[in-house]
């Protein structure tokens, strides 16, 4: 159980690091080490823990609860919680006391406008992946178009498509 521990520490530690674009910018990296790489969980068992997370009020993180949870129990989700909070937040409070130190540098624009296309083509892979995920039948893509076409050409709240989206898929299942 230790050895399961830790290696579910160390990829959470690792992903945390990489997730400063945001928590979906590592999905699919964190679904390719907990179905290819550790074998933890199948696709289909992934996909669910990630609808679970995102249907869940709370943060878009969620999934590495459930994942760790799913992994080794309660102790597993406490585990890949701190694995995933504790690093990015370490570096994140000594990264912004550098950074305050350093305003006045002329590389310092440079540097974080370098960063800003990054940190967008991180977020891109995680829309993609959480796409394909949704897009799985004919009812979730029809989902995904029209709540991208919605969001693309309206102001509407992102919150009442999600809510509008999660009713579609439900009234579908029931009927």
């Amino acid at each position: 159980m230790i050895s399961l521990l830790t290696r579910l520490a160390g990829v959470f530690s690792q992903l945390s690091v990489l997730s400063f674009g945001g928590g979906n910018a590592i999905l699919p990296e964190l679904q390719r080490q907990v179905v290819g790489v550790n074998s933890w969980a199948t696709p289909d068992q992934f996909h669910t823990l990630f609808g679970l997370s995102q249907a869940a009020p709370g943060p878009n993180l969620m999934i590495v609860t459930l994942v760790g949870w799913h992994v080794a129990g309660l102790l597993g989700a406490l585990v890949a919680t701190l694995a995933m909070i504790g690093p990015s937040a370490l570096l994140a409070v000594v990264a912004t006391r550098l950074w305050h130190g350093l305003r006045e540098r002329p590389w310092q624009q440079r540097v974080q406008a370098a960063l800003t296309p990054v940190s967008a083509g991180l977020v891109a892979a995680g829309a993609l992946f959480a796409v394909r995920t949704s897009a799985a039948t004919t009812t979730g893509t029809v989902i995904v178009v029209a709540a991208t076409a919605l969001a693309l050409t309206r102001r509407f709240h992102p919150l009442a498509l999600l809510g509008t989206g999660a009713a579609c898929g439900l009234l579908v299942t029931v009927i």
